[in-house]
């Protein structure tokens, strides 16, 4: 099943890159796990042409899912040479078996050799095996997260997020994450426009930035949780960087430095994030645009509008238009 969608022409330097991603399968994989990120990828070419989607098993032979459809497989897991990303499929027996040295061995492989390594659900057990949780935060299906944190009491195991990012390893719950964890990745790649266009064009209903940063990486350190708290609580006040910083009493460039250790983001794009999805929420139960401008914080209608462009390529009627007959 090898997806190769070619780059555009007159495409930036980024989207004219082509990623290869590899899917790691084996006998009782999950379909949905399979189905998920090839579906978003193969959507993604709608908006931008640049992944090469790959399904390897450790032995290069097909497979036989869960649910007993047999699934094809285009490579040898160990044949494959540099990788932009490797996705580690699950399977709702992982959790409980011992799994097959060829397999763990499959995905050290790919691993080794990818930017960066996700797993959908119980995937991430195999990155355990693997020894690729060591020190790092993960998440799988609520169900096995303490099997999980028993397994590898050197991982941190977050027990109530649907995505956990730590670095270059990402990792989901639940075999419904997979469409989640796609549309991350490709949000990581091309920005908050192609992920927009691809999620509304699959009619998933995207879930607001500021509550995923709150499910998947609360911060930890009491000044940035008080700031973050209070914009969200009141996204229409005054929140200029000199502003923030005198309210946590530290400097500008160590507020930063801090945002960018807890968030990955800084804080002004932190808070623009949280009015667009307060605009987001208003507009989705009824607001004018008006109200929507002043109530989000965005201050004039020129400035949602501008927003909405060029997050999600349409204006705010025309959001709130479509979303309501959806």
């Amino acid at each position: 099943m090898i997806l190769t969608i070619s780059p555009m022409t007159g495409s930036n330097p980024d989207t004219a890159v082509t990623r290869r991603v590899a899917l790691l399968v084996v006998d009782g994989v999950s379909m949905l796990d399979v189905a998920a990120p090839s579906e978003v990828f193969a959507e993604s070419r709608h908006a931008s042409r640049n992944y090469e989607f790959v399904v390897c098993s450790p032995d290069g032979k097909n497979v036989t899912t869960s649910s007993g459809l047999p699934l094809y497989a285009d490579c040898n897991a160990h044949d494959e040479g540099p990788l932009d990303t490797v996705i580690i499929a699950g399977g709702r027996s992982l959790p409980n078996r011992t799994l097959a040295p060829e397999h763990i061995s499959a995905a050290r492989h790919l691993a080794s050799r990818a930017r960066r390594v996700a797993s959908v659900c119980t995937g991430v057990f195999v990155l355990g095996a693997a020894g690729l949780l060591d020190g790092r935060k993960a998440t799988t299906h609520w169900h096995h997260t303490q099997r999980l944190q028993e397994l590898y009491p050197r991982a941190e195991v977050i027990h109530d997020s649907e995505l956990v990012c730590d670095g270059d390893l990402i990792t989901s719950a639940g075999e419904g994450a997979g469409i989640a964890l796609t549309l991350h990745l490709l949000k990581e790649d091309q920005g908050e426009r192609v992920h927009s266009i691809v999620a509304r064009d699959l009619v998933v209903y995207q879930p607001r930035s500021s509550q995923a940063a709150d499910r998947t990486s609360v911060p930890r350190n009491p000044l940035v949780r008080k700031l973050t708290e209070d914009i969200v609580a009141d996204p229409s006040a005054q929140y200029t960087l000199t502003d923030l910083a005198s309210r946590a009493a530290v400097s500008p460039r160590h507020l930063c430095r801090l945002f960018q250790e807890e968030l990955q983001t800084t804080p002004a794009k932190f808070v623009e994030q949280v009015r667009f999805d307060t605009a987001r929420s208003l507009l989705d139960r009824g607001e004018s645009v008006t109200d929507t401008a002043y109530m989000s914080g965005f201050g004039s209608m020129e400035t949602l509008r501008r927003a909405f462009i060029t997050r999600l390529g349409v204006s705010p009627r025309a959001y709130q238009h479509r979303f309501k007959t959806a």
